[in-house]
């Protein structure tokens, strides 16, 4: 709506059928075409996941050094944000888009993964879903929001942008292990196709993001992957070409049905590989690292939802005069199958999109613009096979990207209060100097902890801190209790 538009009367407000009554589109001032147009907004702002969850999940390596491939994560990752986009729809009835979380889809690639098989790794975020699902409907979220100071919260985030950043320099090669330094830059210098494609890619994503162009990250992406297909095409594979990280480089398309596929949905499921003894499955791994991962998979979808929910519904004027926001059980409810199907699909947990605010950009207020959005991904689950043709270099820059965004919170720490201030250190710099969050969370709350303690304040930290705390540090200490005991 323009400057010149008038305001909406009483009268534009009453519902005008069916549809227009359940999902309140007068009432809340828009129209079908504007939800229209914001499920296009949503889901071209976020369709990078689609590409981007494979590059994460698809190549990681399990405690196996098994991998789940690129075109069936692809193809799972549009299935489960379909179904999980329209169930937010129609259940919440507000434009939340809401699809395998970037930073969560980390910790399970690079904190989960490494300690167990993949079978194992969507079984546990089936029972952080779960989890999740029965603190909304008890209302014990609000002993978890008290729990973990709103400083530290953003300090997680910003510490996981951090680390994304390093994963996208390490996997182009801009950033490697050197001798004599943990890294340096490349191998020792900036040279060949590879990293060229790299800082386009990383340049183009850049400038569209700052001149707000909807799409990006996926415009980004597509660049760089064409202008890498056209070097692979001109001076050829080998030490020339791009190597793709992959396997053999793909060759040019030969038409429409090399984009098209029937997508292959065989990572469905893949929680039930070793039957349902949990007890059993995760003897070896130990009761603390598995609560320990729980926990870190719980209070980063459960927050990261939170802070999304509360800003999408404040930039399209969805929250009453005390900031509330209606209906606020159904969206967790609505996020918590999503982490369910997100485990069922192994995709990885969903969670709300901030992208959302493309759609609300565009006027959508209601569930009709991510039903929208839903259909879309569904749409997408036909063309997984493009994201064969996507390398490692193309792909990375938009981890530095998101890495960008979410380092823009640290500016909401208070880094005067010593205790939020040095866990919030801790947590941040933790996470990619230890290539863990895992890790970055353990220090920040056991930091937070001890500096209040130390300072007379331990009283004023929450009890269920203190039992974190005590898990972590048994965590850490694992192996010279297990010395001490033996």
């Amino acid at each position: 709506m323009n400057a010149s538009t008038p305001p909406p009367t009483a009268a534009d407000r009453e519902p005008r059928g069916p549809l227009d009554n359940f999902f309140k589109i007068s009432e809340r001032g828009s129209t079908l075409g504007a939800e229209i147009r914001g499920g296009l907004a949503t889901f071209f702002a976020m369709a990078y996941i689609v590409v981007l969850n494979p590059i994460i999940i698809g190549t990681a390596e399990d405690v196996n050094g098994e991998t789940l491939g690129m075109t069936e994560v692809a193809a799972v990752t549009a299935l489960v944000a379909a179904i999980s986009c329209v169930l937010m729809g129609a259940v919440s009835r507000y434009p939340f888009a809401i699809a395998a979380g970037m930073g969560l889809n980390a910790i399970v690639a690079y904190g989960v993964a490494p300690l167990m098989p993949w079978a194992d790794v969507f079984l546990l975020i089936i029972v952080e879903g779960i989890v999740l699902l029965v603190l909304v409907l008890t209302g014990f979220r609000t002993a978890v929001f008290a729990a973990v100071p709103p400083g530290l919260k953003v300090a997680i985030a910003v510490g996981v942008g951090l680390f994304l950043a390093l994963i996208g320099l390490f996997n182009a090669g801009f950033v490697q292990t050197g001798d004599g330094t943990p890294v340096q830059l490349g191998d020792g210098g900036l040279n060949g196709w590879p990293i060229v494609i790299f800082v386009l890619g990383l340049l183009v994503g850049i400038t569209l993001y700052v001149r707000k162009v909807r799409g990006a990250l996926l415009i980004g992406i597509a660049v760089a992957t064409v202008s890498a297909i056209v070097v692979e095409a001109i001076f050829g594979h080998g030490e020339n070409g791009l190597g793709w990280g992959l396997g053999e480089a793909p060759a040019l398309p030969a038409g429409l049905r090399s984009f098209v596929s029937w997508p292959d949905f065989s990572l469905i499921g893949l929680f039930t590989e070793g039957g349902f003894n949990i007890v059993e499955r995760w003897s070896d791994i130990g009761v603390a690292t598995i609560v320990m991962l729980i926990f870190t998979l719980l209070l980063a979808d459960f927050f990261d939802t939170m802070g999304t929910m509360v800003g999408v519904a404040h930039q399209g004027n969805l929250v009453d005069e005390d900031g509330n926001i209606e209906n606020t059980r159904e969206v967790l409810v609505a996020d918590s199958l999503g982490t369910l199907f997100g485990g069922v699909g192994s995709a990885s947990v969903a969670t709300l999109y901030a992208e959302s605010a493309a759609g609300v950009g565009e006027g959508a207020r209601t569930g009709i613009a991510p039903i929208v959005t839903g259909v879309l991904f569904m749409l997408a689950t036909l063309f997984t096979p493009v994201v064969t043709l996507v390398p490692f270099e193309a792909a990375t820059p938009v981890l530095i990207i998101v890495g960008f965004m979410m380092m823009t919170q640290v500016v909401k720490v208070d880094f005067q209060d010593p205790a939020i201030g040095i866990s919030s250190f801790l947590a941040i710099i933790m996470m990619p100097f230890t290539y863990s969050i895992a890790n970055g969370i353990g220090f920040g709350l056991l930091a937070y902890t001890f500096v209040s303690l130390v300072t007379g304040k331990g009283r004023q930290v929450h009890p269920l801190m203190w039992i974190i705390s005590i898990v972590f540090l048994i965590h850490f200490a694992e192996a010279p209790i297990y010395a001490v005991i033996s």
